[in-house]
């Protein structure tokens, strides 16, 4: 049953309703003759687990030991969601429930959802619970509740264990569910969850007005904290009696928002089975739950294989990112320019360059020095600001689509590997030979120098402050 972990404590438990997701895709170009109805001519079918089982299977991705507990009839579609946990990595322990096993089936035109259908019977009653529960809920690092109104979150003996934890508990509640059990570390409904268990009444929708529903969620469910997710704003989390924490989301593409509450719950757990403080794992939670959705969301669920997320951050590689962002440009026929530096104390001129960099094709990579390369070029008091805080600045700028660090004193190797067609260097390059021009000729790129502004550069702006001491 428990394969890939022999210790409890070092996996994250899932309790809740599992289901199978479908998805019936095709084009829609034409009206019913017997009706006016579109009609979806099909092209393709996919299925994937949903509910809790989505939650259970997004934190197997990130490299997390998970176990589910729910409740999977044997019927065809248990059989069907019972082999796609198996593929994902993601150990089961079935409650038995009466046939048939949820299932919720979307028909697609393109990208656009035509329809749901949902097939379940009534929620419950459970068979009997196997054995391992009590002590999976009781022992686990992590137990992740998703409740998605199906009764296994309201089932009494359940509640019962889940109250006597005492380590970390995330609790996804749902409006046809019961209230998360008093005590658990952190509740995580979204902006339509929070504001039909607490009403605005007469409120406007602020920061403010969501603050009051989110202190009044706190007191009624005894959690410790609660975070409520806003769509594209992020999430909201209020773990004391001060000021909550607004994690803003970074700005992506739009994507199908299917599963993104799921991603946001395995990876807040996965931040926390960690070691990750609250904060931290909400900060993780947001990104990754982004970057789902810019990715397909749930029907972009890949085949089975671990995501790693940055240890820090719960983000990916960010070299790798640079990476697909330049095959992206390429394949539609862009142009992909590269600009290297170290980009200490980020001033006015670096801004200049690189929106001019930005301006000579469709995508920006900065090939930023990491600490150590800087302090081989620039001596040992340097660099100012670390290579992580760097490119976080670098990256908040519009006209920057991704940062890639090196550690050579040279960015040979990176462009080797994004293959850009121009790559672009200041205005204190002028007139000297560049190294990477050499390295574009192999694949026909060009490098170029462009201006700073007079009198701008790092070196004078560590003089002035110098000056100041």
């Amino acid at each position: 049953m428990v394969r890939r972990a022999d210790r409890v404590e070092d996996r994250i438990v899932v309790v809740g309703d599992a289901l199978l997701d479908r998805d019936v895709c095709g084009t829609c170009e034409r009206l019913s003759p017997d009706a006016p109805v579109p009609v979806l001519d099909e092209s393709d079918h996919r299925s994937r687990p949903g509910g809790a089982a989505l939650t259970a299977t997004l934190a197997a991705r990130r490299g997390a030991p998970v176990t589910l507990i729910a409740g999977i009839a044997d019927d065809p579609a248990g059989w069907h969601l019972r082999g796609l946990l198996q593929e994902h990595g993601v150990d089961l322990v079935a409650v038995p429930i009466p046939e048939p096993t949820p299932e919720k089936v979307r028909f697609l035109a393109g990208d656009r959802p035509l329809l749901r259908v949902d097939r379940s019977g009534p929620p419950g009653p459970f068979g009997p619970l196997p054995t391992p529960v009590a002590d999976l809920i009781m022992r686990a690092g992590v137990v992740a509740v998703s409740d998605y109104g199906r009764g296994m979150a309201a089932d009494g003996i359940v509640r019962a264990i889940l109250q006597r934890r005492r380590a970390a508990t995330v609790w996804d509640p749902h409006p046809r569910g019961l209230d998360p059990v008093p005590g658990v570390t952190i509740a995580t409904p979204n902006l339509g969850e929070l504001s039909r268990a607490f009403p605005p009444q007469g409120r406007d929708g602020s920061l403010r007005d969501i603050t009051t529903s989110l202190a009044e969620a706190r007191q009624e469910w005894r959690a410790k904290a609660v975070a409520v997710t806003l769509g594209r704003r992020g999430a909201l989390l209020l773990d004391g009696d001060g000021a909550p924490h607004l994690v803003p989301a970074p700005a992506v593409a739009s994507g199908d928002p299917c599963g993104a509450g799921d991603c946001f719950v395995a990876a807040l757990a996965a931040g926390l089975l960690a070691g990750g403080v609250l904060s931290e794992a909400v900060i993780a939670a947001v990104g990754a739950a982004s970057r789902f959705v810019a990715d397909g969301g749930a029907a972009g669920l890949a085949a089975p294989g671990p995501v790693r997320p940055h240890p820090a951050e719960g983000r990916s590689d960010p070299a790798t990112d640079a990476t697909a962002r330049c095959e992206q440009v390429r394949a539609a026929g862009g142009t992909v320019v590269v600009a290297g530096g170290c980009f200490d104390l980020l001033h006015a001129g670096h801004v200049a360059l690189l929106q001019e960099a930005r301006r000579l094709g469709e995508c920006l990579i900065v090939a930023l020095n990491s600490d150590a390369s800087v302090r081989r070029l620039k001596g040992g008091h340097r660099p100012i600001v670390p290579e992580r805080d760097r490119a976080a600045v670098l990256e908040s700028l519009a006209c920057v689509d991704a940062v890639a660090i090196f550690d050579e004193d040279e960015p040979t190797a990176l462009l080797q590997r994004l293959r850009p067609h121009v790559f672009a260097k200041g205005g204190d390059y002028a007139g000297r030979a560049l190294p990477e021009s050499d390295v574009l000729a192999e694949w026909g790129g060009q490098t170029v120098v462009l201006p700073y502004l007079d009198g701008r550069s790092t070196t004078a702006l560590l003089q002035v402050a110098g000056n100041t001491r």
